[in-house]
């Protein structure tokens, strides 16, 4: 079976959210994911919670191209998370017809992490969305194997842990614990690349992972053998920022060199 291919927000945030439908559309993806909360204070913030003009446009785009919004982020755990404070973004969410949510795990505290994450998924159960942990080496859930244990504990039939290439590697995780994990709890990944060689310190893993990643097959990560342990069917999205590339390259000439490489990756699994 094939994996529904879709465009994650990060690859192309340089666009506002409905120019990443449209680019989504233009690509030839199946599917796209849209940032609703933003990641750092940093970033550019948009209006996408609510009954706003630019979710009302949004909205519009996925209806006329086609176009499927699969997956909604960023959803921070911290230790002084509210997680009903989230329903107004799962109710966006739901009224684009997103199946999943990205989770970051930013308590060091894990009982109150893993209670955190089961609220969250009870909350988004009514609308049919999945919460996903994605483990990064730099927040409080650092590994695949720490990922997989907190949604284990948390023992919710819409949680999932979901895999960043990049994140899998840089966190010393090898690809043979996917395929020790319970497909139930493989609900959709993300693809890049990026050289074999790590970075030494933080701030070199969050300028890697936030702006300089490769396209599939350009680098050195073991793609082949952590697709090979998941589902054959779950959605792959393209999680591939290239901020240096951005400043000479339109967003939909980038993205459809990334679908192509992709798939070519894709072949050979």
């Amino acid at each position: 079976m094939a994996h529904p291919l879709g465009l994650a927000a990060l690859t192309v945030l340089e666009l506002a959210p409905p120019d990443m439908v449209t680019c989504a559309a233009d690509s030839g993806f199946d599917c796209m994911g849209l940032r609703l909360l933003p990641a750092t204070p940093e970033e550019v913030q948009h209006p996408m919670v609510g009954d706003t003009p630019l979710v009302r446009e949004t909205e519009r785009r996925l209806r006329d191209t086609g176009v499927r919004c699969f997956d909604i982020e960023i959803f921070r755990l911290k230790p002084d998370t509210k997680v009903a404070d989230f329903r107004a973004a799962l109710d966006t969410g739901a009224r684009f017809g997103c199946r999943e949510a990205l989770v970051a795990g930013n308590d060091s505290d894990e009982a109150r992490l893993t209670a955190n994450f089961a609220a969250f998924c009870d909350l988004a159960r009514p609308y049919g969305i999945g919460i996903n942990l994605e483990p990064m080496p730099w927040t409080d859930c650092r590994d695949f194997a720490q990922g997989l244990r907190i949604v284990t504990a948390a023992d919710r039939d819409n949680g999932g842990v979901l895999i960043d290439p990049l994140h899998f590697d840089r966190g010393g995780s090898n690809p043979a614990e996917i395929a020790r994990a319970p497909r139930s709890r493989l609900r959709y990944m993300q693809l890049c690349d990026a050289p074999a060689e790590r970075p030494t310190d933080t701030k070199g893993l969050l300028f890697q992972a936030r702006a300089e990643r490769l396209m599939p097959g350009d680098g050195g990560l073991d793609l082949v053998g952590m697709l090979r342990g998941v589902p054959a069917d779950i959605p792959v999205s393209l999680e591939i920022p290239m901020a240096t590339l951005t400043r000479t390259v339109a967003a939909v000439e980038r993205t459809k060199q990334m679908l192509i490489k992709a798939r070519q990756l894709l072949a050979k699994v």
